[in-house]
């Protein structure tokens, strides 16, 4: 007799592994070709076992009381619904109903009394899983049998099979696909060179396309309808965004690459921080702790501060009596700083119950109640929350035990806080009994300046009133009854004058650093500017300045005693600009002249030391401009000169400039008339190569700017660009809406022009139907005479017919009774 294996059983690690595999390489549709791989399960278990256990992303971490509460309200609500439960909660079906079966059985035992250890669904020895696809892979052994090691084998060669018939035959399929659709391509990009346009017919389908044509679409008719009442969808339809791509959301291989992205990123933290090594300590499983939910504080940082800035100012004011040596202002004071009683702080309530197992007993209780014929009351259930679909999270409060008595308590009675049984507040001097809990500290009035008796006054205002005098006459008693001062005080105002008391204030007050730097830079920049002020007009202007001195253009000391007056006072002016323009450019050299050897230095210097540069106050500088303009408007009016216009000057100008000449060999400037041709060709050669370079370095800035610019605003170009191509689309639409807009009107006089004819030929037609309706009416009025007068004339035929047939009857019934009496003497004679 063959032997009969039946598929099933406990799944092992090996089985797991290669079900693994299978589903990587076929997918999750063909689960008989995984089946053939696993000789022991079928393909339904295959199935199973992958989204019951193998699928990553199955949660099997310990429930957490979260969990369990949506559990059972969710079950409450869509009883054996679990296909449905298992999404919202994030498990399983199965998981959700072991889970559900295994809080009621604790529910019951807990009500019975029974050990919880004792698990009535856990396998007992000999029995058989009904579910194994949801249990853990029971570990391979060190010596499988041969049939799961051939299985094994089997498998490994299959699935690394990847250069079979048919995988060959689907790469060289594809390999010639992508082939021709790069070759179709290539062809189009070059008819498109070329300026042919082609368009890519598509086969046509002979269903619906939905990415191109609305499905089931009506068109409306054409012509003028009024649209007023029609209820008109602003937000136009995006069909980009229902694609399968958008609907399906991201792929699982996506999804899983960025997951093993992040594995990587991970696993290299670990290593660089050496972090594997401290795993290896603690190799027991981490269980996973439910989230903490802590109350939210009643006292804020804020108000426990203020409390603080109290406390150390009492402090203060108790360390300034003590060192008066006072002792009747120390007995004002008192210390707060500790808490008198040893009361316990109260802790936050505890949930008296359990939420889980009232919602587990509910659903018990549901699940085994009798039926309502036999009457009497409803099953008793535990107050729950159906507000939602998920259960409302509970809130726990802390006990303010500073804002626990908001008043004093007018009652002499130990002063309880009102509504509360379980925090009592003993009145001040009580004694608090040191261990015991559900108290609230004492109120710290030691100085009795709110005593409780005598705080119960009347509703109405006479007693207000009343109680007010009385609480004054006690304080005028009270203030009667103090002692007389033992120092007589005598305060006298010091007569300090205002400013004296600024200056004090100001010797005081330690200065900012942040001021002193910007009062520094204020006087800095004040004092650059009063040296700015004082140097020449071409420093302060910022004119271009000769590169070298000539010093040529002074004349020889031998040759002074030969000069003229005005010639002497032209070597002075001529002595004093060499001076300043040798000062200048020592004090304030110019980018080329920094670079030049310390000989010119050096000359510059030996120069300054033999004609020294003076400064000049102001005053004096003031006194020259002023000697220099009288000299000015001295010449100007015995030369007879009059306002010179600015093309006059321009004209002089280039003049001149024409009049002088660079020469390169020479290296200076000499009159143009006095140069050869070469060297009007060499100077316009190096006034050419100058341009150009003066060109260029003035490019390549352009260049550095312009790309500057166009990094800084490109994004507004762009959405200038996108502005003015929505303005000009905006244009277009007015353009088209004011033709629409003629064209009505047009349409619109026409109609007016043509309603009067319209109504008129209406009219018309009307009249005539309603005079034909007449005609009509009188004609149908005639037949209906004629009618009723023919059957009138057929009544009086048919009655009169009537009465002929009756007329007819009666003859011959008397016909009929006269013959058998003829009959009958006839045969006597026959007889005789």
């Amino acid at each position: 007799m063959p032997r009969i294996m039946i598929k099933g059983g406990v799944w092992r690690n090996t089985e797991d592994e290669i079900l693994k595999a299978a589903v990587m390489k076929y997918g999750k549709n063909q689960w008989s070709r995984i089946a053939s791989l696993l000789h022991r399960k079928s393909a339904k278990q295959c199935k199973a076992r992958w989204f019951e256990w193998l699928d990553p992303s199955i949660k099997k971490t310990e429930w957490s009381r979260e969990e369990d509460e949506k559990l059972l309200h969710l079950a409450k609500l869509m009883p054996t619904q679990w296909r449905t439960i298992a999404p919202i909660i994030g498990r399983t079906a199965a998981q959700c109903l072991e889970r559900y079966e295994y809080l009621l059985d604790q529910a019951q035992k807990k009500e019975e009394g029974e050990d919880a250890a004792d698990d009535p669904r856990k396998l007992k020895p000999g029995e058989i899983d009904p579910n194994p696809e949801t249990k853990p892979a029971r570990p391979d052994p060190k010596d499988m049998d041969e049939d799961e090691l051939e299985m094994l084998s089997e498998a490994r060669a299959r699935l690394a099979n990847t250069q079979g018939k048919k995988a060959k035959r689907k790469a060289r399929e594809k390999q010639l696909e992508e082939a021709r659709r790069l070759a179709a391509l290539q062809k189009r990009r070059e008819l498109r060179a070329a300026g042919i346009e082609v368009n890519s017919r598509r086969k046509k389908k002979r269903g619906v396309d939905y990415n191109e044509e609305i499905p089931f679409e009506k068109r409306p008719a054409s012509g003028f309808y009024d649209t007023s009442t029609e209820a008109i969808d602003p937000m136009a339809p995006d069909f980009n965004k229902m694609r399968q791509q958008h609907l399906d959301g991201e792929l699982r291989s996506e999804q899983e690459e960025r997951e093993r992205r992040k594995d990587k990123q991970k696993l290299k933290q670990r290593k660089e921080n050496d972090i594997p090594q401290a795993m290896l300590q603690n190799q027991e499983p981490a269980k996973k702790r439910s989230k903490l939910v802590l109350p939210e504080p009643q006292i804020s940082d804020q108000e426990l501060q203020q409390v603080v800035k109290l406390g150390k100012a009492s402090e203060v004011a108790r360390e300034v009596a003590a060192e008066s040596g006072i002792d009747s202002t120390d007995t004002l004071f008192n210390d707060y700083t500790m808490t008198p009683q040893a009361a316990a702080t109260p802790r936050t309530p505890a949930p008296q119950t359990d939420r889980i197992l009232q919602e587990a007993q509910n659903v018990m209780a549901l699940t085994h109640v009798d039926t309502p014929l036999k009457g009497g009351l409803n099953t008793p259930l535990h107050n729950s929350d159906f507000s939602g679909v998920l259960p409302q999270a509970l809130t726990v409060a802390t006990p303010n035990t500073v804002l626990a008595t908001p008043f004093r308590s007018t009652r002499s009675d130990g002063a309880n806080t009102p509504g509360s049984i379980g925090f009592m507040t003993p009145k001040s001097g009580a004694v608090v009994v040191a261990g015991q809990g559900n108290f609230t500290p004492s109120v710290r009035d030691k100085l009795n300046i709110n005593p409780e008796e005598g705080l119960e006054v009347g509703d109405t205002p006479a007693a207000h009133r009343s109680f007010q005098n009385s609480r004054k006459e006690q304080l005028k008693l009270s203030l009667n009854s103090l002692p007389a001062p033992k120092n007589d005080y005598e305060i006298v105002v010091p007569e300090h004058d205002e400013e004296e008391r600024t200056e004090v204030m100001q010797e005081d007050r330690i200065e900012d650093q942040a001021d002193v730097d910007a009062r520094l830079q204020e006087e800095l920049r004040v004092r650059a500017a009063k040296e700015l002020a004082m140097r020449s007009q071409v420093i302060q202007r910022s004119f271009p300045r000769p590169q070298e001195v000539n010093l040529a253009v002074l004349r020889p000391s031998h040759e002074s005693h030969s000069l003229t007056e005005l010639q002497k006072a032209e070597e002075l002016i001529k002595c004093e600009m060499v001076t300043m323009l040798q000062y200048d450019n020592l004090k304030n050299a110019t980018p080329t002249q920094t670079k030049r050897s310390a000989i010119a230095h050096a000359q510059q210097l030996a120069f300054l030391e033999q004609h020294p540069y003076e400064d000049f106050k102001s005053e004096e500088m003031k006194m020259a401009k002023h000697l220099l303009k009288r000299e000015m408007e001295v010449v100007k009016y015995g030369m007879g000169h009059g306002e010179l216009p600015i093309e006059a000057y321009t004209q002089v100008w280039e003049e001149c400039l024409g009049q002088v000449l660079f020469v390169p060999n020479l290296n200076k400037y000499t009159r143009a008339n006095l140069v050869s041709k070469k060297e009007r060709l060499e100077s316009a050669e190096k006034r050419l190569e100058q341009n150009r370079s003066h060109m260029a370095r003035e490019a390549k800035k352009a260049a550095k700017m312009e790309k500057k610019l166009k990094i800084l605003t490109g994004g507004y170009q762009s959405r200038a660009q996108g502005l003015i191509k929505q303005l000009q689309d905006y244009f277009e639409q007015i353009d088209q809406a004011h033709l629409e807009l003629n064209t009505f009107k047009f349409l619109q006089e026409q109609e007016k022009a043509a309603l009067p004819r319209r109504i008129h030929s209406l009219t018309e037609d009307v009249n005539r139907q309603m005079e034909r309706e007449k005609g009509l009416q009188n004609k149908y009025a005639e037949l209906q005479a004629q009618i009723k007068q023919l059957q009138a004339h057929l009544e009086q035929v048919q009655t009169h017919q009537e009465t002929e047939v009756v007329q007819n009857e009666e003859v011959i019934q008397v016909a009929t009774t006269s013959e058998p009496v003829e009959e009958a003497p006839a045969q006597e004679v026959a007889e005789d």
